[in-house]
C-alpha cells in the first residue's frame, strides 16, 4: 500500500487543539475541505459523526481511523492529524486518541475502502511506524513518517 497515492502533504497537521472527538473531526473535515474544493467541510463532518455513530474508529493505542463513503469523491483521500493532547474516542481500549488517520471513499467503493482500511491499520499496528508519528514535530515531518513505509 502506498500511502502517498491518497495522502497529501496539503491533508497533514502536526499538533493540532482539539478538545472532543467531535472537533477532532471537524478539524479534519477542514482540513480536507481545504485541499479538495469539491469536497464541502460540513458534509464531510456529517458523514465522518454518522459513522461514528455506528461505531467508534478508535483501534486503540491511541490510534482512530475515521472513514467514510461521500459524494464529489473521485478516490481514496486521507488526511492525517496528531493531536497536541488526546481526547476521548471511545477507543476500544479505552484509550485517548492523538492519531486520527480519516480515509474517505467515493460512495460506490466497497471492497478497496475495506482492503485500504485494513492495510492501514496493519500499518498503524507496527510501533516504530506509530512513534515516528507521534514524534512528528512539523507537519512535514508527519508526511514523512505517515510515508515511510512506502516502497518504490
Amino acid at each position: 500500500m502506498q500511502v502517498q497515492s491518497f495522502l497529501s502533504q496539503h491533508r497533514v497537521s502536526c499538533g493540532v487543539e482539539a478538545s472532543s472527538k467531535k472537533r477532532a473531526l471537524q478539524a479534519l473535515s477542514q482540513l480536507i475541505a481545504a485541499d479538495q474544493p469539491s469536497l464541502n467541510p460540513d458534509d464531510i463532518f456529517l458523514n465522518l459523526i454518522g459513522r461514528e455513530k455506528l461505531g467508534s474508529t478508535g483501534l486503540g493505542q491511541g490510534i482512530a481511523i475515521p472513514h467514510c463513503r461521500i459524494k464529489n469523491c473521485a478516490g481514496t483521500i486521507a488526511a492525517l492529524i496528531q493531536l497536541r493532547t488526546p481526547v476521548d474516542f471511545e477507543a476500544i481500549d479505552d484509550q485517548p486518541v492523538d492519531i486520527l488517520f480519516a480515509l474517505l471513499v467515493p460512495e460506490e467503493a466497497h471492497d478497496a475502502h475495506l482492503q485500504t482500511l485494513a492495510s492501514l491499520a496493519e500499518r498503524l499496528n507496527h510501533p516504530t511506524y506509530l512513534e515516528a508519528l507521534r514524534l512528528a514535530g512539523s507537519d512535514s515531518q508527519l508526511y514523512e513518517a505517515a510515508v515511510s513505509l512506502d516502497t518504490p
